[in-house]
Formats: structure tokens, C-alpha cells, sequence
């Protein structure tokens, strides 16, 4: 008898090994993510116990710490990336390894705890990590893992001298604050730590003093030298070095104790436009001839590296004279936003600047100290019955126990130029100056040297009053002055030969 035949075998039930695979699937994605948060820790971390304040914190304000849509490992295997990336790494190769004679050892290790600061900010990173300076990170406006934490020019988001390394490849280029930014820098570094700047300017003397004078006194120029942009520009690389002890004294503590102008301004007065040595006839024609020559400061510098920039108007007059006239539409600013001071003493002006934005007004006159002193309303011949209906023409200006005045005179508060020059700028500041003060330019250009107020200016144009030509009396001089045009002449020398940049101005 046959054996019945046997039932197919029942097939077994696979979902046990799906559940497997998918637990296996999910250890493996969790493992991957622990992973990646470690390695986030060291990268914004910089290991070694290197702790990055948050930037909420630092700033005072709410500030964006969330990761940002930004660079992503796969972006930095373009092509963009990759040039921008090798560019900085065969910068900062140089600064490993010691190789330099300048006898202040390393500027980088693989144990540095490196900052890049500036527009490739996060390209300069990953060079120095593929360098081997792991703990290198990068700031950014928004937080963007693992390369950039969040911070900004006025406060950036680690601790007093906490950092090894700082690199600005244009950052200051960049900033809108540039004085801030470098501040900033220069708070965070340890004290013999190294910050480089990669910057498009400073290639002259006067915009690399100006550099200097924002890390003063705490960092110090050790070299610079030219090297080639990854568009083909010419930029300028400064290794500064942060001092252990700052000096007593400094450009920025007390700019003007002991003044002296430098070199750096010398450079400028070789492409001034030449003084004018005889004297013209029509000063007014001359002036307007003499406004296309004039060779302004910020076209022949760059005026960048500064904390502020300062307009002084001494003897304003209305505001529509000089400085709605000619300052705010014809000088070159370089995209600077300017203060303006307008010092005036006479009364019939003062209304009209309470309607002006941006322009400070100061109701007196500038003098060599603070005392009350009389003008004298004494307009051109022929002319003084309108100056005194009019409240102008106001004239010399004498103390109170001076000359005796011919015509009539009212008394006005005055104060030290000179001093007040000193405690309202800096020489981080750009200064630029207009003087008109009828006569007592050969009072107060003295009083600023003797201050050494004048190594606050950095361009000046000035009118210096003589005994001019009447048009009233041929033949005959104004009895309203009685300097000469030579000692005009002299007063613009001497300052040229001291450095400053001074334009004639009638």
C-alpha cells in the first residue's frame, strides 16, 4: 500500500527577519548620529576644553543660533569651494612649522585654537583643518555646523585672550565697523598669539597707519608683504602679534601729549597741488579755479581703517556757505558717513541749524582759551550799515582787554579750540577741517601745534585773511587785516613742512 502522500510543507513567515533588518538599519542611522554630534562637538568646541560662548549671550541681544541653510560637506567639493579653500591653505602653509626669522616662534600648531574671520571665512576653516589644526572655526552671521559659529563685528563670541590664531582675509575690507572688528581681534587673542590680515587696502603709508592705529596698544606690526588674490588682485598681508605688556602710551590712549606728525602723511604732500605764491587779484575767481586742482585726501588714500569720520567747520557761517555747498555735495567721502560740527559765534546763523540732521551746532567762537571775547561788526567799506542790519560781517576778533575797535562790537562766548579738538577726536578718527576764522588762524594754527592738537587733523583747508586789494579804492588795502599775503604764504608752508596736508582756501 502506498503511502498517502505527504502535505506540502507550510511556508515560514518572514517578518521576524524584516524586524531584524530594521532594528539593524536603526542602530546604524542612531550610531551615525551620535557620531555626527561628537564630531560637531570637537569642530565647534575646538577640543582641548575650548569653550564658544554663545553668541546670545556675548552680544546682549537675541541673537540666531540655529544650524542655517549654509555650506554643507557636499558644497565643499565644488569647485568654488575647492579653489577658495586651496588658495588659503597655501597662505596659512607659510605660517606652520616655524619656518619664519623673525624670532617669535609659531604663529600656528595643530593644537592652535584658530578664528577665521571675513567673507571665505569658512573656506579658510577647512584649509587649516586640512592642515591639521583641528580646533580652526569660523564666524558667521548665522551658526552653520560643523565649520561656523554665530557672531558679529562688535562682539565676537569667545572669551579674553582665549585664541591662538586670528585670520581676517577681508574681513576688515568687508565690515562696515571696521574699527570694531579689529578690536574685537585683538581682545580675543592670547597675549603673544598672531593675527593676520589679508586686505585690499593699506597699500600705502598713510591707510597701514591708520590699520596700526585700531590695534594700538595692544598688537604690533611684525611684517607685510604683497601676495596675490585668488582673482588676481593685489592684497596686503600684515602678521601682527599681540604684546605681552601694552606700552605706557599709545596712538590711542593719549594721541596728543606728545605729538609729532609721521611719514605717513609726508607721501601725500608730494602729490598736493602746488600754494599759490603770488597773490590774486580776484581771490574769488581763484578759488573757483583752484577747487579743480585740489587734490583731496580720500583720492589719494584710502580713508577705511578709521573709528569715525568728522567734519569740522570752523567759522561755519550759514549752513548752505561750505557745508551744504560744498562739503556734503563736492568732498569724496568714499562712502563714509560723516559727523559734522559746525562752530559758529555768530547769532544770525544759529537758527537755521536747528532744521539740519547730522550737523552739531556750537554757538561760539574757536579760541586759544575759554573767556568771553568782543567781534567787531566791521563789514567792507561802504558796506557796514547792511553788516550790522544783518548781524554778518563780523570781523577781528579780539579779547575783551585787546585793541581798541572802530566799529561796533558785541560781546560772544569763546572756548579752546585746541582742547576741545583733543577730547571730541582721536587719531583712529578721520578729521577733515575747514577754518575761516577771520583773522585768528594766526592765533589757533600755533595753539594746535603747541597742543599738539594738530596730529588730529588729517586734511585742512584753510583761509588765511591779509590786507587785501579794495574794490572799493584802487590802489588801496583793507585796513580789516594786517597780516600780508606773504605771511599767508608762510603760515601754509610751515604746515606743509610739518606734514599737513593744508589747501588755500579764499
Amino acid at each position: 500500500m502506498e503511502p498517502p502522500p505527504q502535505q506540502p510543507a507550510s511556508r515560514k513567515w518572514s517578518g521576524k527577519g524584516i524586524l531584524t533588518r530594521a532594528l539593524l538599519l536603526g542602530i546604524a542611522a542612531l550610531a551615525l548620529r551620535l557620531l555626527y554630534g561628537a564630531f560637531l562637538l570637537v569642530a565647534v568646541g575646538g577640543g582641548g576644553g575650548w569653550a564658544v560662548r554663545p553668541a546670545a549671550v556675548v552680544v546682549g541681544r537675541r541673537t540666531n543660533v540655529e544650524a542655517a541653510a549654509g555650506a554643507t560637506p557636499e558644497a565643499w567639493r565644488s569647485r568654488e569651494w575647492r579653489e577658495a579653500v586651496g588658495f588659503h591653505a597655501a597662505l596659512l602653509a607659510g605660517h606652520l612649522g616655524g619656518s619664519h626669522d623673525d624670532g617669535n616662534g609659531l604663529l600656528l600648531a595643530p593644537s592652535s585654537r584658530a578664528v577665521c574671520l571675513g567673507p571665505a571665512a569658512q573656506e579658510a576653516a577647512l584649509a587649516l583643518r586640512e592642515l591639521g589644526v583641528h580646533g580652526a572655526v569660523a564666524v558667521a552671521s548665522k551658526r552653520r555646523p560643523p565649520l561656523a559659529v554665530a557672531g558679529d563685528d562688535r562682539r565676537l563670541p569667545f572669551p579674553a585672550a582665549s585664541v591662538d590664531f586670528v585670520l581676517a582675509a577681508r574681513a576688515l575690507d568687508a565690515s562696515k565697523r571696521p574699527a570694531d572688528l579689529a578690536a574685537e581681534a585683538a581682545r580675543i587673542l592670547k597675549p603673544g598669539a598672531h593675527l593676520v590680515v589679508l586686505t585690499a587696502g593699506a597699500a600705502d603709508a598713510y591707510s597701514l597707519r591708520s590699520l596700526q592705529a585700531l590695534l594700538l596698544p595692544s598688537l604690533r606690526l611684525l611684517r607685510s608683504r604683497e601676495i596675490d588674490g585668488p582673482d588676481g588682485s593685489t592684497l596686503r598681508e600684515l602678521v601682527f602679534q599681540k604684546l605681552h605688556v601694552a606700552p605706557a602710551s599709545s596712538l590711542s590712549h593719549d594721541p596728543v601729549s606728545n605729538c609729532t606728525i609721521g611719514d605717513h602723511k609726508l607721501p601725500l604732500l608730494t602729490r598736493a597741488e602746488p600754494l599759490i605764491l603770488e597773490e590774486p587779484l580776484k581771490p574769488w575767481l581763484t578759488l573757483k579755479r583752484n577747487l579743480k586742482n585740489i587734490k583731496y585726501l580720500p583720492e589719494l588714500a584710502d580713508i577705511s581703517f578709521k573709528r569715525r569720520h568728522v567734519y569740522v567747520d570752523v567759522g561755519a557761517r550759514s549752513y548752505g556757505s561750505s557745508i551744504g555747498s560744498w562739503f556734503r555735495k563736492q568732498y569724496p567721502k568714499q562712502n563714509h558717513t560723516f559727523e559734522v560740527f559746525a562752530i559758529e559765534a555768530d547769532p544770525a546763523f544759529h537758527p537755521e541749524y536747528a532744521t539740519r540732521k547730522g550737523v552739531t551746532l556750537l554757538p561760539y567762537a574757536a579760541w586759544v582759551k575759554n573767556e568771553t571775547l568782543n567781534f567787531e561788526i566791521n563789514g567792507d567799506p561802504g558796506k557796514e550799515e547792511e553788516a550790522k542790519a544783518n548781524g554778518r560781517g563780523m570781523g577781528r576778533i579780539r579779547p575783551i582787554a585787546g585793541k581798541k575797535m572802530s566799529g561796533e562790537v558785541r560781546s560772544v562766548p569763546a572756548f579752546d579750540f585746541a582742547e576741545w579738538l583733543k577730547q571730541t577726536v582721536s587719531q583712529q578718527d578721520y578729521v577733515v577741517m575747514k577754518m575761516d576764522v577771520e583773522g585768528t588762524e594766526f592765533d589757533l594754527i600755533p595753539r594746535l601745534f603747541d597742543t599738539g592738537a594738530i596730529c588730529l587733523v588729517d586734511e585742512l583747508f584753510l583761509e588765511c585773511h591779509y590786507n587785501r586789494w579794495q574794490k572799493c579804492c584802487p590802489g588801496e588795502r583793507s585796513p580789516k587785516y594786517q597780516n600780508t599775503y606773504e605771511e599767508c604764504l608762510e603760515l601754509f608752508s610751515s604746515l606743509r613742512d610739518s606734514g599737513v596736508l593744508v589747501h588755500q582756501w579764499f
